[in-house]
């Protein structure tokens, strides 16, 4: 089973490529199940006001999804596509979220922490928002709100649960280390305890931490817990497409994986998959 279920299109900015040409892709990689899943509008910040290309505009919401429901009818027996979208987890924010994203006939939600409060931890033009902070500080601020996002009952998948180590800011001490180590066990045992899903996700391998979202002790401790996993690569260019997944399906079976978790209509169901 070949599947990629964490993409990203022109509208939301920062990514280029329309949503068929993701789709044609798809198509000449031998995809299965390829998910469409452009960045929910911002809703916590003025969109005018705060830094440019960060997600679609909120107008765009209704016609992406008409968009994807388009292209899922006339691709049927062609490839599988599913309808998502990563959303952010913003403290506070929970009503606002589950009213946005209630109208529409999601197959998949992707529930991922970017913010902590207006401070997107994943956007390089940010990365001075490190400086003078406390580390550890921040991850147990991101891991929190992790947690939080697990416990909301918001999303299907947890996305990319160790991105804050994304720019390399990681705490160096053996105390730091070990103590970010019960930081993830606690997120990692919400989303079981939710019955969630969480992705491997691909696009670390090309950021400044040089590895995947999450690190091979977190997939590990996942496994353990028995989470389900999907995969992603979070291509934000149709060139790009896939790009990593050969290395995230060899992790995971080396892991102990044998399943894959995909979605329609927001109900989950596993695939076996071999390398």
């Amino acid at each position: 089973m070949q599947i990629d279920y964490h993409t990203h299109h022109e509208r939301c900015g920062h990514a280029i490529g329309k949503l068929e040409e993701y789709v044609q892709r798809g198509i000449e990689l031998g995809l299965e199940h390829l998910g469409l899943s452009d960045h929910l509008p911002l809703i916590h910040v003025d969109p005018a006001e705060y830094y440019p290309e960060m997600a679609m505009p909120l107008a765009e919401l209704p016609r992406y999804v008409e968009e994807c429901l388009e292209l899922k009818a006339r691709y049927r027996g062609v490839i599988d596509l599913r309808v998502g979208l990563e959303a952010d987890c913003i403290e506070g924010y929970e009503e606002v979220i589950r009213d946005l994203l209630a109208p529409y006939p999601w197959d998949y939600l992707i529930g991922s922490v970017h913010f902590l409060g207006e401070w997107d931890i994943t956007d390089f033009r940010q990365v001075k928002g490190w400086e003078g902070k406390d580390v550890f500080d921040v991850y147990r601020r991101y891991y929190n709100a992790v947690t939080k996002s697990a416990q909301s009952g918001l999303y299907d998948i947890i996305g990319h649960i160790d991105v804050i180590k994304r720019f390399g800011y990681v705490p160096v001490t053996e105390e730091g280390q070990a103590e970010v180590r019960e930081l993830e066990l606690g997120a990692l045992k919400a989303i079981a305890n939710s019955g969630m899903a969480m992705e491997l996700n691909a696009s670390g391998l090309t950021k400044p931490c040089k590895e995947m979202f999450p690190a091979t002790h977190v997939l590990q401790e996942a496994f353990k817990l028995g989470i389900p996993l999907t995969l992603g690569s979070d291509a934000h260019d149709p060139a790009k497409l896939g790009d990593g997944l050969p290395e995230a399906r060899r992790q995971l079976w080396e892991t102990g994986f044998r399943e894959l978790a995909v979605f329609e209509g927001r109900r989950r169901t596993s695939v076996a998959f071999k390398l």
